[in-house]
C-alpha cells in the first residue's frame, strides 16, 4: 500500500473553484495627463506665434540701449514712417493731411493715450519731428518711440 500526503485545503478535485471576477467600477479619479499634454501643446503655440503677432510694416529701425515699455491690455496702436515718407496706421497707408482726423477718431474709441511711433532710420528728424506734432494734435499725448535693442549706449558701451 502506498501512503500520500495531503496538503490542507486541496479539495482533492472534487469540487469546482469559485474564481473571485472583480466587478469594473466606474473611476472617480480625474486622469491630468491628457490636459498636460493639451496645456504644453497650446504653449508651445502661443510661444511661436507671439513674435508674429507684430506691425508687419518693414522698417529699419535705430538701435538703442533703452528698455521695453510695460504693455497695456489694449492692442497698441502703431503709427509708422517708412523710408520712402509713407505714414501707415497699423498696416493702413494714410495721407499726411489726413492723419491728424483719422487720429482724433481713433483716440475718440480708445480709452489709452499711448501709440508707439515707428520711423525708420533713413529718416531725417524733421519729418520724425512733424508726425509727432501730428500724434499730439490727434488726442494722443503717450507718444513712445520704437527702437531696436542692442545699439549703443551714451557711455561709450555696446547695449
Amino acid at each position: 500500500m502506498a501512503a500520500g500526503v495531503m496538503k490542507s485545503g486541496d479539495d482533492g478535485g472534487g469540487r469546482r473553484r469559485r474564481r473571485s471576477r472583480r466587478r469594473s467600477t466606474v473611476m472617480a479619479e480625474i486622469n491630468i495627463t491628457p490636459f498636460v499634454d493639451v496645456m504644453l501643446v497650446l504653449l508651445i503655440i502661443f510661444m511661436v506665434a507671439a513674435p508674429l503677432m507684430t506691425v508687419g510694416v518693414p522698417v529699419e529701425l535705430p538701435k538703442t540701449a533703452a528698455n521695453a515699455l510695460p504693455s497695456d491690455e489694449e492692442e497698441p496702436l502703431t503709427v509708422t514712417i517708412t523710408v520712402d515718407g509713407l505714414i501707415m496706421i497699423q498696416n493702413t497707408e494714410t495721407a499726411s493731411d489726413e492723419l491728424v482726423g483719422k487720429l482724433q477718431a481713433i483716440a475718440a474709441e480708445r480709452s489709452s493715450d499711448r501709440i508707439f511711433l515707428r520711423a525708420d532710420g533713413a529718416n531725417d528728424w524733421n519729418t520724425v519731428a512733424e508726425i509727432m506734432g501730428a500724434l499730439n494734435a490727434g488726442g494722443f499725448s503717450n507718444i513712445g518711440l520704437v527702437t531696436d535693442i542692442g545699439g549703443p549706449a551714451l557711455n561709450g558701451s555696446d547695449g
